[in-house]
């Protein structure tokens, strides 16, 4: 069995807050992961173990032309070993410009749905942040629970997630207040980002949750306001209730924030996303967790705001 996912296909029209999901199971129960990070799905194959890999890594393999890092996503998820079958699959994801096949029992088709239709789990069900489930997908009759995949992958693998030594190696810099909106729903990834960006100076952090929250806030916004309120719009694009790129597209519709700069900081920046932030009006598109680059960035359209 061998499943290319066409990207050309399956990417939806720009800012129509839509979400294609991919259901699979493990262990009987019903997970997804967005369309958009998945490269392929194939069947199982022999894995070379890797030495004092993470307890879920288990090896590598390489089927083709890239050499791929295998996730037994059931040992993670549950903490117990299980046996693995000839019938499992490997979804092999692209995201953070890492490729990695995650290790599932079956994989049960694609969902299309409104980012509306996905809502956020309560804390006391994932454990805060260290809880692997970004949302709750209401796909039909069925209860879908999202995982949050960069956060497993930056578990298993902490240098491939967000590194504070790209904002020590920028030095002493500046305090900088103008106001910042940021648009995150992964509360680790948020914290991360408001701490990287208050260390290279950006104290003014604004913070919602995704992007329905962000657009209530910066609607309401006057003209008058605007430079006191907002200097720019830093935005994920999965997020429940409303993407990043149907946000983009109403703060670039509107009459009022439209000079705002937006930045997508997302882990699904490809070729084919870049061209759909482009279509909603993003001024910058940047892969996580390229923290550096986006302290770099964010310099730069302030800059030329003032200008």
């Amino acid at each position: 069995m061998r499943n290319e996912m066409n990207q050309t296909n399956i990417l939806l029209e720009s800012g129509t807050n839509e979400i294609e999901i991919m259901e699979f199971t493990i262990d009987g129960n019903l997970y997804g992961i967005n369309v958009a990070k998945v490269r392929e799905i194939i069947m199982s194959d022999k894995v070379k173990p890797m030495p004092h890999a993470h307890p879920a890594v288990e090896g590598i393999f390489k089927p083709r032309d890239i050499l791929l890092t295998v996730v037994d996503l059931p040992l993670y998820l549950t903490g117990k070993p299980s046996e693995k079958d000839a019938k499992d699959l490997f979804i092999i994801t692209n995201f953070n410009n890492l490729h990695i096949a995650f290790r599932v029992h079956t994989v049960e088709g694609i969902q299309r749905i409104s980012w509306e239709d996905i809502q956020k789990p309560d804390k006391t069900v994932t454990g805060g942040e260290d809880g692997v489930a970004t949302g709750i997908a209401q796909c039909k009759t069925d209860l879908v629970t999202i995982l949050d995949f960069e956060k497993i992958v930056a578990e298993i693998a902490p240098d491939t997630g967000i590194q504070m030594s790209e904002i020590d190696r920028m030095g002493t810099r500046e305090r900088n207040e103008s106001p910042i909106v940021l648009a995150e729903d992964s509360i680790l990834l948020s914290r991360m980002i408001t701490e990287a960006l208050t260390k290279a100076g950006y104290t003014n952090i604004k913070k919602f949750d995704n992007g329905q929250e962000a657009w209530n806030y910066l609607s309401a916004i006057s003209e008058e306001e605007l430079e006191s309120k907002v200097s720019m719009l830093i935005t994920d694009i999965e997020m429940p209730k409303m993407d990043g790129h149907r946000l983009t597209k109403l703060v670039k519709s509107d009459d009022v924030l439209k000079k705002i700069p937006v930045v997508i900081f997302s882990s699904l920046i490809n070729t084919e996303m870049q061209l759909k932030g482009k279509e909603v009006g993003a001024d910058e598109q940047l892969s996580k967790p390229e923290i550096g680059h986006l302290v770099e960035v964010i310099d730069t359209l302030l800059l030329r705001v003032k200008k």
